[in-house]
């Protein structure tokens, strides 16, 4: 083999090696094991801060309050929860976790969002022209919430040359619809320390 043929071949590979490290690879994960790449608000956030939130939620002094003047499961529906912070964030997201954990809990009834009860009603409008006498759902037996979950995510970030720490607080509320006092009041803070690489921006 001649130098030409050394010098091609030594390219080739340089090549291939350059190809190698350009293809696009996908691991897939579960959502317990979802990486934090950037630091940012993720989906293993919103999961987590649900949790804990409805969890605590749960075990206060308004859920056996309104069990022992009702003795029935409070039915509640969550409000807006705006995003207050600096990033985007998908509050609906959160919303839906927040929601399932609520279902999951067993021990509220959940009632759909404004939105939501608007293409219901829509449905029902249609099944009063549409659909047989005996299979029609009637309007005006929708259940009233008793009670309304809003809240806020915020985030303060303070950096130092490639250092950053970003810190997320979630609140959030039960209010009564009876009567709009506070029953439960909820706090989750997150607090991250992202270092950054040499070359990462």
């Amino acid at each position: 083999m001649n130098m030409r043929h050394v010098h091609w071949f030594g390219g080739l590979l340089v090549l291939l090696f350059l190809l190698a490290g350009c293809a696009t690879q996908v691991d897939r994960v579960g959502p317990e094991g979802t990486e934090d790449l950037t630091g940012r608000w993720n989906e293993r956030d919103s999961r987590l801060v649900s949790e804990e939130m409805v969890e605590d939620l749960m075990k206060r002094a308004w859920l056996e309050r309104h069990h022992a003047r009702s003795n029935s499961n409070p039915a509640v529906i969550v409000g807006e929860i705006r995003n207050l912070s600096d990033e985007h964030i998908n509050t609906n997201t959160f919303i839906r976790d927040i929601e399932r954990e609520l279902i999951n809990s067993g021990r509220v009834t959940f009632v759909a969002d404004s939105g939501e009860r608007q293409a219901i009603r829509g449905e029902r409008a249609d099944q009063e022209e549409h659909a047989r006498p005996d299979t029609r759902s009637p309007a005006g037996q929708e259940l009233g919430a008793d009670y309304m979950l809003t809240g806020t995510i915020n985030t303060i970030k303070d950096v130092e040359g490639r250092t950053e720490v970003a810190y997320y607080q979630v609140n959030l509320a039960l209010t009564s619809l009876a009567d709009n006092t506070r029953v439960w009041v909820g706090q989750k803070e997150i607090r991250k320390v992202i270092r950054r690489g040499l070359f990462r921006s």
